[in-house]
């Protein structure tokens, strides 16, 4: 296995990845001091096991490592590199809650979504796509508690809808980490000066909702 379970030091061997952890911590950097997001590391699994060192673990590689101290926005390059080099092989994941929420939807339909979206000039955010098959649109934090009187709003609240918004007190893993040993997780709109802010979910909620509606009634 590339990791040893409960050690902080996750790859084993005397092999240090240094291509990949160089990558890793300019993907760091990048997240805290370009577009102001704190970055956790995570952990990783490999044949259904975590390196958390929990066997019980319900979630494989795809949660903060609790004993590891977040990388904050602002933090420059060599901070990420001091991080990272005590934590090498962890996963980045990114806290949900203070600069964006997440509305998640199925990958199909948040390509078409995607697609139609940027056709009507709409303002957007990162959206990245996971290993799952999931979508995931960047939206103004607030978005989780706002979601059922937003749908309310749009005649959506009735409507059987494979839509979710992740808020506060989840984390997300960020590209281009493993996600739970399945793959990693790849941007379809990378974060750039003019998509990093997260627009307002309301903006993009009916767009969404009606893709979703039509991709269930197309499935049934």
């Amino acid at each position: 296995m590339g990791f040893t379970i409960g050690a902080t030091r996750i790859l084993s061997g005397s092999r240090r990845r240094t291509g990949r952890t160089t990558a890793e911590c300019t993907a760091v950097a990048e997240y805290t001091g370009l577009w102001g997001w704190d970055v956790v590391p995570g952990a990783r699994a490999a044949a259904g096991r975590c390196s958390c060192g929990d066997d019980s673990c319900t979630a494989p590689g795809a949660h903060p490592l609790s004993f590891a101290p977040e990388v904050p926005a602002g933090a420059t390059l060599d901070h990420a590199a001091r991080a990272w080099a005590r934590f090498p092989g962890a996963s980045m994941m990114l806290p949900v809650g203070r600069a964006f929420d997440v509305l998640e939807v199925a990958e199909a339909a948040g390509r078409r979504a995607l697609v139609r979206l940027e056709r009507m000039g709409l303002p957007l955010g990162p959206v990245c796509v996971t290993p799952t098959g999931r979508a995931r649109f960047f939206v103004a934090p607030g978005a989780a508690a706002q979601l059922p009187q937003l749908l309310y709003r749009m005649g959506w609240d009735d409507a059987d809808l494979d839509l979710l918004c992740l808020g506060a007190g989840t984390h997300i893993t960020a590209p281009p980490s493993d996600m739970g040993g399945r793959g990693p997780v790849r941007w379809l709109r990378a974060p750039a000066p003019d998509t990093c802010a997260p627009p307002q979910a309301r903006l993009l909620l009916g767009t969404l909702a009606y893709i979703c509606h039509r991709s269930a009634a197309g499935a049934a």
